[in-house]
């Protein structure tokens, strides 16, 4: 299960533990529809996994089933609030003794693109994982990066096109930055297992993998077979 933790006096969050720590901290990015179960699910899963696992609240309340009202509160989402707001969450882990002081950032959708913009924009992250998430140009100095990136996407996402996905590996490349681009036979939202629609079981699986190899081996914890 996950807590409510209050990381700032106007921003929450939800935080699962492992059992083992001290742990890498884990920042866990929400999709578009804001904080919700399955986002607390997904910390509980990356939990299990021997993280301290994240999810700050990047809406400040606001949660929504409803397509249209989610593409309201994304629009209205300012990237570099949601970068200040993985800045504490980035704090708020650190602090926590049961953190061994190295932290990495995933996220989803809206949240993979916010990833994408906090290894931009903040220092001293140990990784970045986002997925299906690419941020505006002029949130995305790639110049700046200085944590190691693993990107997923679908090549069959009818809202970000594989070249889209590729066009940020190579300015990452040409910048002298450390990437890996994964392509799944898939589209958007393939890790979203409680919707069938868009869930891609064996993408997400291997997916899956990956990243928690990359995390691991960017937060310096040992695998665990």
């Amino acid at each position: 299960m996950t807590v409510s933790v209050s990381l700032s006096h106007d921003l929450q969050g939800a935080l699962a533990v492992p059992e083992r720590t001290p742990a890498p901290g884990l920042i866990v990015l929400m999709e578009w529809w804001g904080l919700n179960d399955d986002i607390r699910a997904l910390c509980q899963r990356f939990a299990s996994e021997g993280f301290l696992a994240l999810a700050p609240d990047l809406y400040h309340g606001e949660v929504t089933t409803e397509a249209r009202r989610a593409y309201e509160l994304s629009d209205a989402l300012r990237t570099m609030d949601a970068v200040s707001d993985v800045a504490l969450a980035r704090d708020f882990l650190v602090a926590d003794p049961r953190c061994n002081g190295r932290v990495a950032v995933t996220g989803f959708c809206l949240g993979g693109a916010v990833t994408l913009a906090a290894a931009c924009n903040l220092s001293d992250l140990a990784a970045a994982v986002p997925f299906y998430g690419i941020p505006k140009a002029e949130h995305a100095d790639y110049a700046r990066v200085t944590a190691p990136i693993q990107a997923h996407f679908g090549a069959a996402d009818p809202l970000i096109a594989k070249e889209r996905a590729e066009s940020v590996r190579e300015q990452l490349l040409a910048a002298g930055k450390s990437v890996e681009l994964h392509l799944y036979d898939a589209g958007h939202a393939f890790m979203r297992a409680g919707d069938p629609q868009a869930y891609h079981q064996p993408s997400a699986t291997l997916a899956w993998r990956r990243s928690l190899d990359f995390l691991r081996r960017h937060t310096a914890m040992a695998s665990v077979n």
